[in-house]
């Protein structure tokens, strides 16, 4: 059993993220690769080959905080935009293990269960262009111990991707301080159940901050925004 979360974590499923209003900018996307300090990461390329993209406010923001970094520290994507399609077959497939391993389980909890660790399509703020899952790495780009991988569900971590798990070490608690620190500083947001995610602009960011509305909505196309 995974650890529990804090009564006042808002998961993605929650109605109050649904709610927010979108008022889409148009905004362009522009591709990572473009900043020399941010590392790639071609983990998940073949499934997702625009996992580059970001939008072009987000992209500067993560650029601002690769430079506030340590010496020898650098951000290292896994993943930014991700097309709707990918974001459901992501979500149907983690809901879809969690029915299989609890088949009495209501609908409305699985769905509220799935959502910490994908989120619902509808709200979903990768296929926005306003999230990045993401690591640090060192110069060598080997990836420093964040005290899980990337992805990491809570079932197999026990619990340990969730930003302020206690069953860490002490430097993996380090290495997500620097991270949040990095990406705090700029105006992005963390999603407390995966200490590498993080946003600007989406539903859940408006929600978090209290905005008078998100910036973005789902990209289709992506090629239309640039």
């Amino acid at each position: 059993m995974a650890a529990q979360l804090g009564p006042n974590v808002v998961l993605m499923g929650d109605p109050r993220v649904a709610a927010v209003e979108v008022r889409e900018s148009g905004e362009s996307l522009i591709d990572l690769r473009e900043y020399e300090k941010i590392v790639i990461s071609p983990r998940k390329s073949q499934e997702n080959p625009s996992l580059g993209l970001i939008r072009a406010a987000v992209g500067h923001k993560l650029a601002a905080a690769s430079a506030g970094l340590p010496d020898g520290i650098r951000l290292c994507v896994v993943e930014a935009y991700r097309p709707p399609r990918l974001q459901q077959f992501y979500f149907d497939g983690y809901r879809n293990r969690l029915a299989a391993d609890a088949p009495d389980r209501p609908d409305d909890e699985l769905d509220m269960l799935a959502s910490r660790f994908v989120s619902p399509p509808l709200v979903a703020p990768h296929p926005s262009g306003a999230a990045v899952d993401l690591t640090l790495v060192d110069t060598d780009g080997v990836e420093l111990d964040m005290g899980t991988p990337v992805d990491a569900t809570p079932e197999a971590s026990d619990g340990a991707c969730y930003t302020d798990a206690a069953n860490l070490t002490s430097m993996a608690r380090a290495n997500r301080r620097i991270l949040s620190v990095a990406l705090t500083a700029v105006g992005l947001i963390n999603y407390p159940t995966e200490w590498w995610h993080w946003s600007y602009g989406d539903r859940y960011w408006a929600m978090s901050v209290q905005a008078a509305h998100a910036h973005y909505g789902p990209v289709d196309d992506p090629g239309a925004t640039r």
